[in-house]
């Protein structure tokens, strides 16, 4: 049996502007997990997504059948169809195989946290087939490969949480163009394309400084990234001036950000983690779409309240809020705070993984 152990994500900076290529996001890894394993050969697959029944499926000339539709399972059998397609090229015998996932990225009830169960589903796939089939492969390969899956489901998807997923730790991740490998690939094997530069990539590690505090707030009301994504770009296409104005400004506010992981810089974070903020608030506020709501809102305040700097993370609308402290902050009192008003602290800390050179438990 093969196991896999994915991590969640949350975006720290560069939301919405990171969908387009060559804009930048700031992302990390959290030590809440995505577990799929996978065994075989069996003369029939299975597929059994959370607490969902399996569904078993066959090949019929080569092709994946399912026994009933399931599009819970797009992702999965997304990463299936990119990882064999791949195989063949390789030489490698197909065969049929049972998954099983395991979601720790919701809470006891089913309810998602918004750490990125998609991403981390698809990688964790991704991961174990390669295993299965024998195949060795870089991070770079279990990158492309995922985002090929991911992609192939989810267009407007800048694959910044399967970068995090990927590498682990912060990271500064800069979007590929994403039409231009969806292109690619109607022309080029698999293999060829892992093997070309992907333009606009770029995937940075980043050194955060001892001083930094990190906290992180639930607002216990779940949000639909696909859907706010979706609708600011539509009212972006009759809002150009001021949309453009934000990807701008949002590009020289997470390139600040970057300096100053690299600098060491706390309150340069601080200060950057604030602008990034003010940007999404007035994003939303001109296109009329909520992305800060009254609880994130609350969940931002209270924290200025310690003397830190936060932000709602990801596409907002519900979901989490991240909060960046510079030194020794009063956590109690921060946590007592946000259940007054129905904010739950969420105890992540940073996920590195084995070999990187910063603690995993540092957050």
């Amino acid at each position: 049996m093969i196991e896999v152990k994915i991590p969640g994500k949350l975006f720290v900076a560069g939301e919405y502007a990171v969908t387009h290529p060559g804009y930048t996001a700031i992302l990390i890894a959290v030590d809440r997990f995505i577990t799929l394993t996978l065994e075989g050969p069996s003369e029939r697959g299975s597929i059994s997504n959370y607490s969902n029944f399996p569904v078993s499926w066959v090949r019929d000339n080569g092709k994946i059948i399912l026994e009933k539709e399931d599009s819970s399972l797009n992702y999965i059998l997304s990463a299936m169809d990119v990882v064999e397609r791949y195989a063949k090229e390789l030489n490698k015998s197909l065969s049929c195989y049972h998954i099983k996932v395991d979601n720790g990225l919701r809470n006891e009830k089913g309810v998602k946290y918004g750490l990125g169960s998609s991403a981390a589903v698809t990688v964790a796939a991704v991961n174990a087939l390669l295993e299965y089939y024998q195949i060795e492969f870089t991070e770079e390969i279990l990158f492309k490969l995922s985002s090929l899956a991911n992609i192939s489901v989810n267009i407007r998807g800048s694959c910044g949480d399967i970068a995090a997923c990927v590498y682990g730790g912060w990271i500064a991740y800069t979007a590929f163009d994403r039409e231009w490998v969806l292109e690619k690939i109607k022309r080029l094997t698999v293999k060829e394309l892992l093997e070309v530069e992907w333009p606009y990539l770029k995937i940075e590690r980043l050194i955060p400084p001892e001083e930094l505090g990190l906290a992180i707030g639930w607002t216990g009301a779940p949000s639909s990234t696909v859907n706010l994504v979706h609708k600011v770009r539509n009212k972006s296409l009759d809002n150009g001036y001021t949309y453009g104005k934000f990807l701008r400004e949002s590009k020289v506010c997470v390139e600040k950000m970057v300096d100053a992981f690299r600098n060491g810089n706390v309150e340069g974070i601080k200060r950057q983690v604030g602008k990034n903020r003010e940007l999404l608030v007035k994003l939303g506020n001109d296109l009329g779409v909520e992305i800060e709501t009254p609880r994130l809102k609350k969940l931002c305040d209270i924290a200025f309240k310690y003397s830190g700097s936060a932000k709602p993370s990801g596409a907002g609308g519900g979901d989490c809020g991240i909060a960046i402290f510079n030194g020794l902050y009063d956590l109690d009192l921060l946590i007592e705070d946000w259940e007054k008003w129905g904010i739950i602290y969420l105890p992540l800390k940073v996920y590195f993984k084995k070999g990187d050179s910063v603690d995993k438990q540092k957050g």
